[in-house]
């Protein structure tokens, strides 16, 4: 029996298998193939521990060489006596035509401004002053990363706030930090993770 976020156990799993069913996608509800193990070095993975993934929709696009994952993640951090579980979804891409530089995204916060006056400042792009005062931008290989986001991708992140996004090599995630979404928002994660795949795959 899965172990449930609210109500009882079996609520979270049969909402999300409806989904999965709503947008033509398979639906497991463990992770019976190891997929954490696809994931141990995004930084999002490497937090913590009593890591579990669950109630995963899949889609695998044969023409784009794509396959798509979006599943609950749940982690727990343990300072001392006391601990704190964080629970959120993720949106999973793998494809060999992405070959990405490493890269940490996330929406900026006070610290990161602070941050810059001691030289720890991120990547920032001058045509897009608006996303890059919205959004702190991190990676070893600087060039590699521009390269990667095109002016298209740096739009929609203008436009979009608030989320996170990591890329390494074939893989990437996408997601909002400690936030589980249900019914309407997870078919728009679904939608907005594809349309970033486009993105990134564009000529």
């Amino acid at each position: 029996m899965l172990e449930s976020w609210f109500g009882s156990k079996s609520h979270r799993t049969e909402q999300l298998e409806k989904i999965a069913k709503e947008l033509g996608l398979s639906f497991t509800p463990k992770d019976e193939f190891g997929l954490i193990n696809l994931l141990k070095d995004f930084k999002l993975f490497r937090r913590g521990g009593r890591k579990r993934i669950t109630n995963i929709l899949g889609e695998k696009d044969d023409l784009l060489e794509v396959d798509f994952r979006i599943f609950d993640y749940r982690y727990t951090i343990s300072t001392g006596k006391s601990s704190r579980t964080f629970r959120q979804t993720v949106f999973f891409v793998q494809s060999k035509k992405l070959a990405l530089p490493q890269f940490y995204m996330q929406p900026e916060r006070f610290f990161h401004k602070i941050g810059n006056y001691f030289g720890m400042e991120d990547i920032d792009f001058e045509a897009f002053p608006q996303f890059s005062d919205q959004y702190w931008l991190k990676g070893k290989e600087e060039a590699a990363i521009r390269g990667s986001m095109n002016e298209d991708l740096l739009h929609f992140f203008t436009i979009e706030k608030y989320w996170s996004l990591e890329g390494l090599n074939y893989y990437l995630i996408f997601y909002s930090k400690n936030k589980t979404l249900y019914g309407d928002e997870l078919k728009m994660l679904y939608e907005k993770g594809k349309q970033i795949v486009e993105l990134f795959l564009k000529d």
